[in-house]
């Protein structure tokens, strides 16, 4: 029985561990996604500026130079954007996208495909400008909420197992008493 015991009690630290370490690593993911959402947006903006390539073929290449899901949400869009308009395939990918991003985060990234094809460059790369100065505020939160719930989540983590510990301690120690009154009790 107290095998058994031992058994749970790992399983729960095993699982408080993990638990902690998966709430952590979506904190983390979202101040990376932001990262490349900003890496993103230079490239789009230089190629915008000097190679006058039409947006699918530049959505295209981002998402060559991008390898997580950022990537995914400009291959998406480049590709839907053969068929419909580059506001709505932008807005499309990102609805369809799974990120790590808030609420906030989609939609400063949605409103990027309000001037998409609409205007000259010089509008496309002030509303990229923009739309970068949010991001930055953005990856500011980000890096502030990573910081405060990476550590609450671990120290979440270790209280856990520390209370857990010290509660299987008592309970075999109490026993152990129990044992040795019975014995001289007889």
């Amino acid at each position: 029985m107290l095998i058994l015991k031992f058994i749970i009690l790992g399983i729960i630290l095993f699982l408080s561990s993990y638990i902690g370490i998966i709430l952590s690593n979506k904190y983390k993911n979202r101040l990376i996604e932001l990262k490349e959402i900003k890496k993103a947006l230079n490239i789009f903006e230089t190629k915008i500026k000097y190679t006058y390539a039409p947006v699918p073929e530049i959505f295209k290449d981002i998402s060559d130079n991008l390898t997580n899901n950022v990537g995914e949400i400009f291959l998406n869009a480049s590709n839907k954007m053969e068929n419909d308009t580059a506001q709505n395939s932008w807005r499309q990918a990102i609805e369809e996208a799974k990120t790590n991003m808030n609420k906030d985060d989609l939609e400063v990234i949605k409103d990027l495909g309000k001037l998409l094809g609409k205007t000259d460059i010089e509008g496309q790369i002030s509303q990229i400008e923009l739309t970068d100065k949010f991001i930055d505020k953005n990856i500011e939160n980000a890096e502030k909420e990573y910081l405060k719930n990476n550590k609450l989540y671990k120290t979440l983590r270790d209280c856990f197992r520390s209370c857990l510990s010290y509660c299987s301690y008592i309970k075999i120690k109490q026993r152990r008493l129990i044992w040795i009154l019975i014995y001289f009790l007889k």
